[in-house]
């Protein structure tokens, strides 16, 4: 147990009014859920949801040489990006470990606005510090301490939206960043998510935070919505195999083995870990993060659970929960890659009993058309 003291969101006081059960998560007290982890997800899936993500991290990197920078620094070719429009990014260590997994936007032609995860804010920090050189005419600033964010998703954010904003402001669509100045300072919007459905991040100065909180809890019942924890947050994020840093992305697993290959520029100019995974790519990986599905009754599968292939335990269960949408156990975990093809049989290992699964595509859950 670590001595140092959690920290709070400046919405914990609004989390703790409407009912939310507060647990430790990366080193912060949030909310778990509110009225329920299955009735949040579906909430979510249905119409919408609002999620505090304040405890996310938000750098600006600016300056003449900050794309050349970061270029330097992530693993996705950050000249690509107009100016408006965001990607998905890595950061890694020089073994081609991932150190965190990222959002960047392009705000103007020489600035950045980056988001980072919760419990990576001072090595991120750190190793962005650590590659700048002497020449580089970049600026760095962390914003994480004076902002907060909102998470607004599910097929009706649209029409929260239109609730807060007004039907005359614009939208932001997938992957867009949209920034504007008022009196209070800052705010972001960002065409973003992490549940599989339309939606946005909002960011603004942390001392507007709970009045912007209560709007949109207001739009979201409205909508047929409700607030939403962490808990429902993973269930989401995990039917649709997104990896979660710290379960599914580690320092000593490479974005090749975590089947994020999409997001390595292997084609641009040298970055921190391209030598390495280069190398790796030549020699063959040695594992692969895998989506798995409980066959079956079977209790759910949780991060840890070993995984018996051919009847021997090869691995452990990166993310593992009972999936709302699909009412079976899902999971992820890094497999010798002759147990990765869609459809082998695996076995979880629960409370000493094995259980039947297979490996299968993802995402697991797919909106019906």
């Amino acid at each position: 147990m670590s001595d140092t003291p959690l920290l709070r969101t400046p919405l914990f006081e609004s989390h703790v009014a409407l009912g939310g059960k507060v647990i430790p998560f990366a080193g912060w007290e949030m909310p778990v859920q509110y009225t329920g982890i299955v009735q949040e997800h579906h909430a979510v899936r249905k119409a919408a949801g609002v999620f505090d993500i304040s405890h996310m991290g938000q750098f600006i990197v600016s300056g003449r040489d900050a794309l050349s920078f970061l270029n330097r620094a992530l693993t996705n070719d950050v000249a690509k990006l107009e100016i408006g429009q965001g990607q998905y990014s890595l950061l890694l260590n020089a073994a081609g470990g991932v150190i965190d997994d990222l959002i960047l936007y392009r705000s103007s032609a020489k600035e950045f606005f980056l988001v980072v995860n919760a419990s990576m804010i001072t090595e991120d920090w750190a190793q962005f510090q650590s590659l700048l050189t002497e020449e580089d005419e970049v600026q760095m600033a962390n914003l994480s301490d004076v902002t907060a964010g909102l998470a607004i998703q599910g097929p009706k954010s649209r029409a929260v939206f239109d609730r807060v904003f007004g039907t005359a402001a614009t939208f932001p669509d997938h992957n867009t960043l949209l920034v504007s100045a008022e009196e209070a300072g800052f705010m972001w919007l960002c065409g973003t998510g992490y549940t599989g459905e339309e939606g946005f991040e909002f960011f603004m100065p942390a001392a507007t935070s709970a009045a912007w909180f209560d709007k949109f809890v207001a739009a979201v019942r409205e909508e047929g919505g409700q607030p939403c924890g962490l808990g429902a947050r993973d269930t989401l994020r995990l039917e649709m195999g997104y990896p979660l840093n710290g379960n599914d992305l580690f320092p000593d697993k490479t974005p090749l083995q975590a089947g994020l290959g999409f997001f390595v520029a292997m084609d641009k100019g040298d970055f921190v870990g391209k030598d390495a995974l280069a190398a790796q790519k030549a020699e063959g990986l040695p594992s692969k993060l895998a989506a798995f599905k409980m066959i079956g009754t079977a209790p759910p599968p949780r991060p840890h659970y070993p995984i018996a292939f051919n009847g021997e335990i090869v691995s452990e269960v990166a993310s593992g929960t009972q999936s709302p949408s699909l009412s079976t156990g899902i999971g992820m975990a890094y497999l010798p890659l002759e147990a990765t093809k869609i459809g082998t049989p695996i076995e979880v290992e629960i409370r000493g009993r094995r259980f039947p699964a297979e490996v299968v595509k993802k995402p697991f859950y797919r909106r019906a058309e």
